[in-house]
Protein backbone atom coordinates (compact mmCIF):
# COMPACT_ATOMS: atom_id res chain seq x y z
CA UNK A 1 0.00 0.00 0.00
CA UNK A 2 1.81 3.57 -0.64
CA UNK A 3 0.94 5.63 2.64
CA UNK A 4 1.90 8.79 3.05
CA UNK A 5 3.56 9.55 6.63
CA UNK A 6 2.82 12.89 7.71
CA UNK A 7 6.23 14.00 9.88
CA UNK A 8 5.55 16.63 12.54
CA UNK A 9 9.19 15.99 13.60
CA UNK A 10 7.78 14.61 16.72
CA UNK A 11 8.53 11.03 18.49
CA UNK A 12 5.06 9.73 18.02
CA UNK A 13 5.21 10.36 14.12
CA UNK A 14 8.30 9.18 13.84
CA UNK A 15 7.69 5.58 15.10
CA UNK A 16 4.40 5.96 13.65
CA UNK A 17 6.28 6.09 10.08
CA UNK A 18 8.60 3.38 10.83
CA UNK A 19 5.92 0.99 11.91
CA UNK A 20 4.46 1.67 8.20
CA UNK A 21 7.88 1.07 6.54
CA UNK A 22 8.43 -2.47 8.51
CA UNK A 23 4.88 -3.73 7.92
CA UNK A 24 5.92 -3.31 4.10
CA UNK A 25 4.14 -0.54 2.88
CA UNK A 26 5.91 2.49 0.15
CA UNK A 27 6.05 5.26 2.70
CA UNK A 28 7.06 8.67 2.01
CA UNK A 29 7.30 10.77 4.67
CA UNK A 30 5.78 14.96 4.51
CA UNK A 31 6.01 17.57 7.04
CA UNK A 32 3.25 20.45 6.25
CA UNK A 33 4.62 24.18 6.76
CA UNK A 34 2.36 25.93 8.29
CA UNK A 35 3.79 29.15 9.06
CA UNK A 36 6.07 31.12 6.79
CA UNK A 37 8.27 32.85 9.65
CA UNK A 38 11.51 30.14 8.74
CA UNK A 39 13.18 31.53 12.02
CA UNK A 40 10.69 30.22 14.47
CA UNK A 41 12.02 28.08 17.05
CA UNK A 42 10.21 25.76 19.63
CA UNK A 43 10.53 26.90 23.03
CA UNK A 44 11.00 23.92 24.98
CA UNK A 45 7.81 22.13 24.45
CA UNK A 46 5.77 25.18 23.51
CA UNK A 47 5.14 25.44 19.89
CA UNK A 48 5.21 22.93 16.81
CA UNK A 49 5.14 22.77 13.35
CA UNK A 50 8.51 25.04 13.30
CA UNK A 51 11.68 25.26 11.34
CA UNK A 52 13.37 22.83 13.95
CA UNK A 53 10.52 20.42 13.85
CA UNK A 54 10.99 20.38 10.02
CA UNK A 55 14.61 19.57 10.78
CA UNK A 56 13.59 16.65 13.19
CA UNK A 57 11.00 15.33 10.10
CA UNK A 58 14.07 15.57 7.81
CA UNK A 59 16.56 13.67 9.84
CA UNK A 60 13.88 10.90 11.20
CA UNK A 61 13.00 9.78 7.38
CA UNK A 62 16.46 9.77 6.83
CA UNK A 63 17.13 7.58 8.83
CA UNK A 64 14.21 5.38 8.00
CA UNK A 65 15.25 5.25 4.31
CA UNK A 66 12.02 6.99 2.87
CA UNK A 67 11.54 10.17 0.83
CA UNK A 68 11.01 13.80 2.37
CA UNK A 69 9.01 16.62 1.45
CA UNK A 70 7.49 19.65 2.79
CA UNK A 71 4.15 20.95 1.97
CA UNK A 72 3.08 24.54 2.28
CA UNK A 73 -0.19 25.04 3.72
CA UNK A 74 0.33 28.17 5.45
CA UNK A 75 -2.10 30.42 3.39
CA UNK A 76 -4.57 27.77 4.49
CA UNK A 77 -3.55 27.25 8.25
CA UNK A 78 -3.76 30.92 8.27
CA UNK A 79 -7.41 30.86 7.10
CA UNK A 80 -9.06 27.58 8.48
CA UNK A 81 -7.50 27.58 11.78
CA UNK A 82 -5.87 31.04 12.89
CA UNK A 83 -8.45 33.19 11.25
CA UNK A 84 -10.97 30.78 12.35
CA UNK A 85 -9.66 31.31 16.34
CA UNK A 86 -9.96 34.72 15.88
CA UNK A 87 -13.58 35.06 14.43
CA UNK A 88 -14.39 32.13 17.42
CA UNK A 89 -13.50 35.00 19.91
CA UNK A 90 -14.89 37.91 18.31
CA UNK A 91 -17.83 36.18 18.64
CA UNK A 92 -17.28 35.22 22.46
CA UNK A 93 -16.52 31.65 21.99
CA UNK A 94 -14.05 29.50 23.32
CA UNK A 95 -12.44 27.76 20.06
CA UNK A 96 -10.05 24.38 19.67
CA UNK A 97 -7.74 25.41 16.82
CA UNK A 98 -6.42 21.67 17.35
CA UNK A 99 -9.82 20.37 16.61
CA UNK A 100 -9.86 23.20 13.33
CA UNK A 101 -6.51 22.24 12.00
CA UNK A 102 -6.91 18.45 12.13
CA UNK A 103 -10.47 18.61 10.52
CA UNK A 104 -9.47 21.39 7.48
CA UNK A 105 -5.49 21.02 7.38
CA UNK A 106 -4.36 17.41 8.57
CA UNK A 107 -7.21 15.67 7.01
CA UNK A 108 -8.76 17.15 4.68
CA UNK A 109 -5.96 19.19 2.76
CA UNK A 110 -3.16 16.58 3.08
CA UNK A 111 -5.56 14.18 2.78
CA UNK A 112 -7.15 15.58 -0.21
CA UNK A 113 -3.87 16.58 -1.82
CA UNK A 114 -2.49 13.23 -0.86
CA UNK A 115 -5.07 10.71 -2.79
CA UNK A 116 -4.84 12.99 -5.65
CA UNK A 117 -1.14 11.92 -5.85
CA UNK A 118 -2.26 8.51 -5.75
CA UNK A 119 -1.55 7.36 -2.54
CA UNK A 120 -3.83 5.08 -0.43
CA UNK A 121 -3.62 6.46 2.64
CA UNK A 122 -2.10 9.15 5.26
CA UNK A 123 -0.04 7.65 8.54
CA UNK A 124 0.27 9.76 11.54
CA UNK A 125 1.54 9.36 15.45
CA UNK A 126 -2.25 9.80 17.00
CA UNK A 127 -3.14 7.61 19.29
CA UNK A 128 -6.06 6.20 18.39
CA UNK A 129 -7.62 3.09 16.68
CA UNK A 130 -9.59 2.45 13.26
CA UNK A 131 -11.51 -0.73 13.46
CA UNK A 132 -14.11 -2.12 10.95
CA UNK A 133 -17.59 -3.24 10.99
CA UNK A 134 -19.26 -6.55 9.84
CA UNK A 135 -19.59 -4.81 6.41
CA UNK A 136 -16.34 -3.53 6.22
CA UNK A 137 -17.15 0.49 7.54
CA UNK A 138 -14.49 2.00 9.36
CA UNK A 139 -14.83 3.45 12.87
CA UNK A 140 -13.21 5.39 15.43
CA UNK A 141 -12.17 3.96 18.73
CA UNK A 142 -9.93 4.60 21.43
CA UNK A 143 -6.43 4.07 21.92
CA UNK A 144 -5.12 0.92 24.27
CA UNK A 145 -3.46 3.92 26.33
CA UNK A 146 -6.13 5.93 27.26
CA UNK A 147 -4.24 7.78 29.19
CA UNK A 148 -2.86 9.25 25.49
CA UNK A 149 -5.74 8.68 23.68
CA UNK A 150 -6.35 11.44 20.90
CA UNK A 151 -9.64 10.34 19.88
CA UNK A 152 -11.07 13.58 20.80
CA UNK A 153 -9.07 15.64 18.74
CA UNK A 154 -9.97 13.46 15.72
CA UNK A 155 -13.67 13.50 16.34
CA UNK A 156 -14.03 15.67 13.32
CA UNK A 157 -13.01 12.81 10.78
CA UNK A 158 -15.60 11.53 8.42
CA UNK A 159 -16.27 8.28 7.17
CA UNK A 160 -14.37 9.01 3.97
CA UNK A 161 -11.44 10.23 5.76
CA UNK A 162 -11.43 7.06 8.36
CA UNK A 163 -11.26 5.23 5.50
CA UNK A 164 -8.01 6.52 3.97
CA UNK A 165 -6.37 6.76 8.01
CA UNK A 166 -3.32 5.06 9.22
CA UNK A 167 -2.99 4.67 13.00
CA UNK A 168 0.16 2.73 13.91
CA UNK A 169 0.06 3.45 17.06
CA UNK A 170 -3.23 2.60 18.26
CA UNK A 171 -2.20 -0.40 19.90
CA UNK A 172 0.79 0.88 22.15
CA UNK A 173 0.27 0.15 25.62
CA UNK A 174 2.34 3.82 26.90
CA UNK A 175 4.05 6.31 25.50
CA UNK A 176 7.07 5.40 27.28
CA UNK A 177 7.20 2.22 24.74
CA UNK A 178 7.07 4.58 21.86
CA UNK A 179 10.11 6.36 23.58
CA UNK A 180 12.10 3.28 23.73
CA UNK A 181 11.15 1.91 20.28
CA UNK A 182 12.63 5.65 18.97
CA UNK A 183 15.57 5.25 20.97
CA UNK A 184 16.21 1.37 19.14
CA UNK A 185 15.40 2.48 16.02
CA UNK A 186 18.21 5.30 16.90
CA UNK A 187 15.58 8.24 16.16
CA UNK A 188 17.13 11.42 17.21
CA UNK A 189 13.75 12.74 19.13
CA UNK A 190 13.48 9.68 21.15
CA UNK A 191 13.70 12.46 24.25
CA UNK A 192 11.68 15.51 22.57
CA UNK A 193 9.21 17.30 24.69
CA UNK A 194 5.84 16.53 23.63
CA UNK A 195 4.28 20.06 21.87
CA UNK A 196 1.90 21.76 24.30
CA UNK A 197 -0.06 25.24 24.16
CA UNK A 198 -1.58 26.49 20.89
CA UNK A 199 1.09 26.45 18.14
CA UNK A 200 0.81 29.80 16.45
CA UNK A 201 0.92 31.35 19.80
CA UNK A 202 3.95 29.69 21.62
CA UNK A 203 4.49 31.99 23.91
CA UNK A 204 0.56 31.17 26.05
CA UNK A 205 0.20 34.78 26.24
CA UNK A 206 -3.33 34.10 24.40
CA UNK A 207 -4.73 37.40 25.79
CA UNK A 208 -2.08 39.51 24.62
CA UNK A 209 -2.02 37.63 21.00
CA UNK A 210 -6.03 38.22 20.73
CA UNK A 211 -5.54 42.20 21.88
CA UNK A 212 -3.29 42.44 18.63
CA UNK A 213 -6.27 41.29 16.55
CA UNK A 214 -9.76 42.03 18.04
CA UNK A 215 -11.11 45.59 19.03
CA UNK A 216 -11.11 44.97 22.47
CA UNK A 217 -13.30 47.08 24.16
CA UNK A 218 -14.44 48.73 27.73
CA UNK A 219 -17.47 47.18 29.26
CA UNK A 220 -19.61 46.33 32.87
CA UNK A 221 -18.52 42.77 34.57
CA UNK A 222 -22.05 41.54 36.07
CA UNK A 223 -23.40 39.40 38.70
CA UNK A 224 -25.81 36.82 38.06
CA UNK A 225 -28.38 39.29 39.03
CA UNK A 226 -27.32 42.32 36.39
CA UNK A 227 -25.54 44.05 39.40
CA UNK A 228 -22.62 45.86 37.81
CA UNK A 229 -19.63 44.90 39.80
CA UNK A 230 -16.38 46.29 37.86
CA UNK A 231 -15.01 47.09 34.08
CA UNK A 232 -13.28 44.79 31.58
CA UNK A 233 -10.96 45.80 29.01
CA UNK A 234 -12.09 43.74 26.46
CA UNK A 235 -14.97 40.69 26.91
CA UNK A 236 -13.04 38.56 24.33
CA UNK A 237 -10.25 38.49 26.41
CA UNK A 238 -12.40 36.30 28.77
CA UNK A 239 -13.12 32.51 28.91
CA UNK A 240 -15.79 30.42 31.12
CA UNK A 241 -14.74 29.05 34.10
CA UNK A 242 -12.50 32.08 34.60
CA UNK A 243 -11.62 33.29 37.81
CA UNK A 244 -8.20 34.64 37.98
CA UNK A 245 -7.84 38.73 36.48
CA UNK A 246 -11.36 39.79 36.51
CA UNK A 247 -9.80 42.76 39.42
CA UNK A 248 -13.58 43.09 41.04
CA UNK A 249 -13.43 45.95 43.92
CA UNK A 250 -16.10 44.43 45.89
CA UNK A 251 -16.18 40.52 47.17
CA UNK A 252 -18.77 38.17 47.02
CA UNK A 253 -21.04 38.17 49.94
CA UNK A 254 -20.35 35.09 50.73
CA UNK A 255 -16.49 35.85 50.35
CA UNK A 256 -15.80 33.22 48.24
CA UNK A 257 -14.37 33.92 44.55
CA UNK A 258 -16.42 34.59 41.38
CA UNK A 259 -16.35 32.87 38.09
CA UNK A 260 -17.03 33.68 34.49
CA UNK A 261 -20.41 32.20 33.60
CA UNK A 262 -20.94 33.92 30.03
CA UNK A 263 -19.74 36.56 27.87
CA UNK A 264 -21.95 38.82 26.00
CA UNK A 265 -19.76 40.45 23.02
CA UNK A 266 -22.58 42.09 21.34
CA UNK A 267 -23.69 43.97 24.86
CA UNK A 268 -19.98 43.63 26.04
CA UNK A 269 -20.63 42.11 29.20
CA UNK A 270 -19.39 39.62 31.35
CA UNK A 271 -21.72 37.78 33.36
CA UNK A 272 -19.56 36.41 36.87
CA UNK A 273 -21.15 34.22 39.45
CA UNK A 274 -20.65 31.22 42.12
CA UNK A 275 -19.12 28.31 41.30
CA UNK A 276 -21.60 26.44 41.37
CA UNK A 277 -23.58 28.06 38.50
CA UNK A 278 -21.06 27.05 36.02
CA UNK A 279 -22.62 23.85 36.12
CA UNK A 280 -24.50 22.74 32.85
CA UNK A 281 -27.05 20.03 32.39
CA UNK A 282 -28.07 20.78 28.40
CA UNK A 283 -25.62 21.02 25.47
CA UNK A 284 -26.88 22.50 22.01
CA UNK A 285 -24.43 21.49 19.29
CA UNK A 286 -23.72 22.67 15.39
CA UNK A 287 -21.54 21.98 13.19
CA UNK A 288 -21.96 18.34 13.84
CA UNK A 289 -20.09 15.64 11.92
CA UNK A 290 -19.82 11.60 12.45
CA UNK A 291 -17.07 9.64 12.70
CA UNK A 292 -18.47 6.43 10.72
CA UNK A 293 -21.88 5.58 9.56
CA UNK A 294 -24.03 7.00 11.79
CA UNK A 295 -26.12 4.73 14.92
CA UNK A 296 -29.62 4.32 13.88
CA UNK A 297 -31.09 6.60 16.53
CA UNK A 298 -29.30 9.51 14.92
CA UNK A 299 -30.97 8.95 11.67
CA UNK A 300 -34.59 8.48 13.75
CA UNK A 301 -34.30 11.02 16.09
CA UNK A 302 -34.69 8.83 18.81
CA UNK A 303 -32.57 9.26 22.12
CA UNK A 304 -29.87 7.54 22.32
CA UNK A 305 -27.29 6.73 25.63
CA UNK A 306 -23.76 8.16 25.04
CA UNK A 307 -20.79 9.47 27.48
CA UNK A 308 -19.35 12.87 26.23
CA UNK A 309 -15.66 14.84 26.35
CA UNK A 310 -15.59 18.53 25.79
CA UNK A 311 -11.89 18.75 26.48
CA UNK A 312 -9.04 16.79 25.02
CA UNK A 313 -7.81 15.81 28.47
CA UNK A 314 -11.20 15.67 29.83
CA UNK A 315 -13.15 13.12 31.15
CA UNK A 316 -16.15 11.69 29.57
CA UNK A 317 -19.38 11.80 31.09
CA UNK A 318 -22.88 10.01 30.82
CA UNK A 319 -25.60 11.93 29.00
CA UNK A 320 -28.08 11.42 26.99
CA UNK A 321 -28.60 12.44 23.16
CA UNK A 322 -30.93 13.26 20.31
CA UNK A 323 -31.15 14.90 17.29
CA UNK A 324 -33.40 18.35 16.41
CA UNK A 325 -34.36 20.35 13.70
CA UNK A 326 -34.15 24.21 14.93
CA UNK A 327 -34.82 27.16 12.43
CA UNK A 328 -34.18 24.92 9.57
CA UNK A 329 -30.53 23.25 11.28
CA UNK A 330 -29.72 20.17 12.35
CA UNK A 331 -29.18 20.50 16.28
CA UNK A 332 -27.53 17.64 18.58
CA UNK A 333 -29.32 17.78 21.94
CA UNK A 334 -27.34 16.83 25.07
CA UNK A 335 -28.61 16.10 28.00
CA UNK A 336 -26.46 16.23 30.97
CA UNK A 337 -27.90 14.07 34.06
CA UNK A 338 -24.89 14.77 36.64
CA UNK A 339 -24.11 18.01 35.45
CA UNK A 340 -20.68 19.18 33.48
CA UNK A 341 -18.33 22.16 35.02
CA UNK A 342 -17.26 25.14 33.29
CA UNK A 343 -18.58 24.42 29.70
CA UNK A 344 -18.28 27.35 26.75
CA UNK A 345 -19.74 28.26 23.64
CA UNK A 346 -17.95 27.44 20.61
CA UNK A 347 -15.82 24.29 22.40
CA UNK A 348 -16.16 20.55 21.23
CA UNK A 349 -18.21 17.85 22.38
CA UNK A 350 -17.29 14.95 21.48
CA UNK A 351 -19.79 11.58 21.48
CA UNK A 352 -18.89 8.03 22.29
CA UNK A 353 -20.70 4.90 22.89
CA UNK A 354 -18.01 2.90 25.05
CA UNK A 355 -14.87 2.96 22.88
CA UNK A 356 -15.92 4.11 19.74
CA UNK A 357 -16.91 7.79 18.90
CA UNK A 358 -19.74 8.96 17.12
CA UNK A 359 -19.24 11.99 16.02
CA UNK A 360 -18.89 15.78 17.20
CA UNK A 361 -20.42 19.05 17.17
CA UNK A 362 -19.18 22.58 18.10
CA UNK A 363 -21.26 23.62 21.28
CA UNK A 364 -23.70 26.92 20.39
CA UNK A 365 -25.42 26.64 23.55
CA UNK A 366 -25.10 25.56 27.61
CA UNK A 367 -27.59 25.67 29.63
CA UNK A 368 -27.96 25.33 33.23
CA UNK A 369 -31.50 24.73 34.78
CA UNK A 370 -30.50 26.19 38.08
CA UNK A 371 -30.18 29.65 36.45
CA UNK A 372 -31.55 31.66 33.66
CA UNK A 373 -29.59 34.03 32.11
CA UNK A 374 -31.64 35.15 30.07
CA UNK A 375 -32.95 37.47 32.93
CA UNK A 376 -29.66 39.41 33.05
CA UNK A 377 -30.63 42.21 30.82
Amino acid sequence: MKVLAAMSGGVDSAVAAARAVEAGHDVVGVHLALSRMPGTLRTGSRGCCTLEDSNDAWRACDKLGIPYYVWDFSDRFAEDVVQDFVDEYEAGRTPNPCMRCNEKIKFAALLEKALALGFDAVCTGHYAKVLRDTEGNPELHRAADWAKDQSYVLGVLTHEQLDHCMFPLAETPSKAEVRAEAAARGLTVANKPDSYDICFIPDGDTRGWLAERIDMKPGEIVDQDGNQLGEHGGAQAFTVGQRKGLRLGRPAADGKPRFVLEIRPKDNKVIVGPEALLSVDELRGIRISWAGVPIPEIITGEEFDCMVQVRAHGDPVDAKAHMERSEGSDVLVVQLPEGMRGVAPGQTMVVYQGTRVLGQATIDKARSTSWDSSKVS
